[in-house]
């Protein structure tokens, strides 16, 4: 039943997308970071509208009357007050770009029009149209004689409105297959971008036509495909099956239709035809169409102030480069903080263990990888010094399975044994098992991870990475591994929570056990870092324990369907947001007061699609040290007051107004500050 505090999780989604696009109009942040803003802004909604209204609409066709549990709308509804909010942010997102620019010509750096260039421009742009372009050009006419062209998802073209005595006919342009999209005009910070190029010189692509008007276009497919579960697929192999849903899911419908400008109203309404898109999915935007190319105007002016103080991920003083890393995890627990520290422990560790003698074997879960993965040359020469190498690869990460696929091949054909996991969940869990032969029997090294085993990512996103040698916690990384090889679940564990059996019980009962303390008049207290929060019996539970007065503090970065402040409901309960420099990644649990706290880390977030449809794992941090790290980083991230916006009664996130004589407190920048000074301590031997 939907309550008072629950918010409908796709219209979350959109207000966390807006506290991105907050950042691209913070005139704090620098000029070309405010354009960074804007790029992912515009990328996170592309994800979106491939996959979140895609959904949707296949909702509209399966299952017209179900109802949204949070909010009871119907999957029309949602779909309206989704593509509501999309437009209704077009002239901000809009507005952001165009004040960067502006400001950005003071640094020499200008995006112009062929109309706005000078004439010595023209000229260059008419000779680079003519022998690097034109050569290359493939227009193509649609009209009803001819079948619509395969237009490709998020690629960019010129539609072209010619005239015609039989009814509309249009030409199409592919911007795609050329070297540069940014055009440099003679070598200064002035660019021109391709489509605009094509846009000014499409009559010459149809010389035999009139052209009546043009604008450029960008469609977008639904990229919602469903993992089948038929006697068909179980007797295919998985790998195979993956292949042929993504031929099917580059062709599914167009779901969005992207322009710069109107056409003639016929030739409007024979386009949206033509692509089976009603009007409402038509959006009219200033800016390019596609913003990835913002990031190249970093080399037009090197001028620091545009960008970000440059930070390096940090050495940590107390790991000693010149002793292995396994000897060092034997003697205590070691928790890496990407990305103010180095994730390079972590790669020695995979490194030490391919060459180790005396390591038999190592297991690993796989989900996202860096494009050259040192990881999986770790992977493949242990496998190639005759180590047991068993790689859980997740072929279902979204946007990566090819990815995946490719390293899947690699990994198996250097000896690893790779499997896929449970047929009807991913498995989301960062874990990896190192066991080693000793004079006193097997010793097993764990990790366990909040984030990807990305080299690039971990200097982007923040995570948390735990090294150990704990038995317990071994005994229960080996009956993971043994469940993924036999396709079976964890139904018990001594130390690590387990999704989908041994986790969210296990929450549960922390905020069952803070809420009895609670009800005696004692202090109560659960924290926990998400990305998002959206499992409705997690969220009942968090109300119940606000009602019975635990204290309650959250970091959810993006969607929370769990509404703070609501009178009666979430009283006690407070969250914030931090939209910053980094991507905030680490998942944290803390159940608890100080004299008997209970602290884990893990890969899942507070959705039913974490805790229930996938396998996760949250690995206490049994260190006292550590655990007060740990708190503290929680701490800091409650206590910012320059990036963390608080969630409102109505769902809402505000940035808080600090008063003049407040200190400021940004705790990535602070998290950065200190990781630096420890670094700057003598290195032990």
């Amino acid at each position: 039943m939907p309550q008072p505090y629950y918010e409908n999780r796709e219209l979350s989604w959109i207000r966390f997308n807006t506290r991105v696009l907050e950042e691209a109009e913070n005139p704090a942040v620098p000029l070309l970071e405010q354009l960074s803003f804007s790029a992912i802004y515009q990328s996170n909604l592309d994800e979106f509208v491939m996959v979140r209204i895609g959904t949707m609409l296949d909702r509209m066709q399966e299952m017209p009357k179900k109802r949204d549990s949070r909010t009871d709308m119907t999957p029309k509804q949602q779909l309206s007050a989704m593509l509501h909010e999309i437009g209704a942010l077009l002239p901000r997102k809009d507005a952001a770009y165009f004040r960067t620019m502006e400001q950005l010509r003071v640094h020499g750096i200008e995006h112009v029009t062929f109309s706005d260039a000078t004439a010595e421009e023209r000229a260059f742009l008419e000779l680079y149209f003519k022998r690097e372009i034109k050569p290359l050009l493939s227009p193509v006419i649609i009209d009803k004689r001819q079948p619509f062209p395969f237009l490709r998802n998020k690629e960019i073209y010129i539609v072209v409105h010619l005239q015609s005595k039989s009814g509309v006919k249009l030409g199409v342009i592919p911007s795609a297959g050329f070297h540069d999209r940014v055009i440099r005009l003679n070598k200064s910070g002035r660019f021109i971008l391709l489509e605009d190029l094509l846009l000014h010189f499409a009559p010459i692509a149809f010389k035999n036509y009139k052209v009546l008007d043009a604008a450029v276009m960008r469609i977008t497919r639904n990229a919602d495909i469903r993992f089948g579960s038929t006697a068909a697929d179980e007797e295919t192999d998985f790998r195979d099956q993956m292949e042929v849903l993504l031929k099917k899911r580059k062709k599914r419908e167009a779901v969005r239709l992207q322009m710069n400008s109107s056409l003639d109203p016929d030739a409007m309404e024979y386009l949206l035809d033509r692509l089976h898109l009603k009007k409402k999915f038509l959006f009219f935007e200033e800016t390019p169409l596609d913003l990835s190319f913002v990031y190249k105007l970093g080399d037009f002016n090197p001028d620091p102030s545009l960008r970000f103080a440059p930070h390096k991920p940090q050495n940590r003083n107390d790991i000693s480069a010149r002793r292995d890393m396994m000897s060092q995890i034997a003697e205590r627990d070691i928790l890496l903080s990407y990305p103010y520290e180095s994730i390079t422990p972590f790669l020695r560790l995979l490194h030490e263990a391919a060459l180790d003698p005396d390591v038999v074997s190592i297991k690993i879960t796989l989900y996202r990888l860096a494009s050259n993965s040192r990881v999986i040359e770790s992977l493949c020469q242990a496998a190639e010094n005759g180590k047991e190498v068993l790689v859980m690869v997740e072929l279902r990460a979204r946007f990566d399975e090819e990815n995946n696929i490719h390293w899947a091949e690699r990994l198996m054909d250097a000896g690893c044994t790779v499997i896929y996991g449970p047929h009807n969940m991913k498995v989301h869990s960062k874990l990896l098992l190192i066991s080693r032969r000793t004079d006193e029997g097997v010793q097993n090294f764990v990790q366990i991870g909040t984030g990807n085993y990305n080299e690039k990512t971990s200097r982007l996103y923040t995570d948390l990475s735990l090294m150990t040698a704990n038995p317990d916690i071994a005994s229960d990384a080996r009956h993971v591994f043994d469940a993924l090889s036999t396709d079976t679940l964890v139904e018990e564990t001594r130390a690590l929570l387990v999704a989908p059996l041994c986790l969210r019980s296990k929450i549960l009962d922390m905020l069952d056990e803070e809420i009895e303390h609670a009800k005696r008049g004692e202090p109560a207290y659960f924290a926990a870092k998400v990305n998002s929060i959206s499992d409705r019996v997690l969220m009942d539970k968090l109300s119940e324990a606000s009602q019975a007065g635990v204290k309650i503090e959250m970091v959810v970065r993006g969607i929370c369907c769990l509404k703070a402040g609501v009178e009666g409901y979430t009283e006690n309960i407070r969250i914030v947001s931090i939209v910053g420099r980094y991507l905030e990644h680490s998942r944290i649990y803390i159940a608890g007061t100080p004299e008997r706290r209970r602290v884990y880390i893990s890969s899942a977030d507070f959705m039913t699609r974490n805790t229930i449809h996938r396998v996760e794992v949250a690995a206490p941090i049994l260190d006292e040290a550590l655990k007060e790290r740990v708190t503290g980083m929680v701490q800091l991230c409650l206590n910012d007051n320059v990036k963390a916006r608080t969630g409102q009664p109505d769902g809402t996130f505000r940035l808080p107004v600090r008063d003049v004589t407040e200190t400021p407190v940004n705790a990535q920048e602070t998290l950065y500050e200190r990781a630096c000074k420890a670094a700057e301590e003598p290195q032990n031997a």
